[in-house]
């Protein structure tokens, strides 16, 4: 069974930075995806930045791209994603996210809330 666990949420104020950690568990990840999604308040869930673990293959929103990245860890099963230049608008739950595909996903993480104060 496969575990998803955010952490590195927090409060922060517009223009400053956080790093959110995903460590997963339960089988060996090499062929597949890691993805973040967030999920404000009265807004559908929404993608942000997806890795693959085997090439380190990227890809992003075109709201985040440019201030988040995305990176692996494979000898600690952990996906990170680096937030700069946070905005108001990037208050969310956070959710990480593994699975087959870039655009198919099976395993969820329970999230973590970033909240970007004006």
């Amino acid at each position: 069974q496969v575990q998803l666990v955010e952490s590195g949420g927090g409060l922060v104020q517009a223009g400053g930075s956080l790093r959110l950690s995903c460590a997963a568990s339960g089988r060996t990840f090499s062929n597949s995806y890691m993805g973040w999604f967030r999920q404000a308040p009265g807004k559908e869930r929404e993608f942000v930045a997806a890795i693959s673990w085997s090439r380190g293959y990227t890809n992003y929103a075109a709201s985040v791209k440019g201030r988040f990245t995305i990176s692996r860890d494979n000898a600690k099963n952990t996906v990170y994603l680096q937030m700069n230049s946070l905005k108001p608008e990037d208050t969310a739950v956070y959710y990480c996210a593994e699975g087959p595909a870039i655009t198919m996903y099976n395993y969820w993480g329970q999230g973590t809330q970033v909240t970007v104060s004006s």
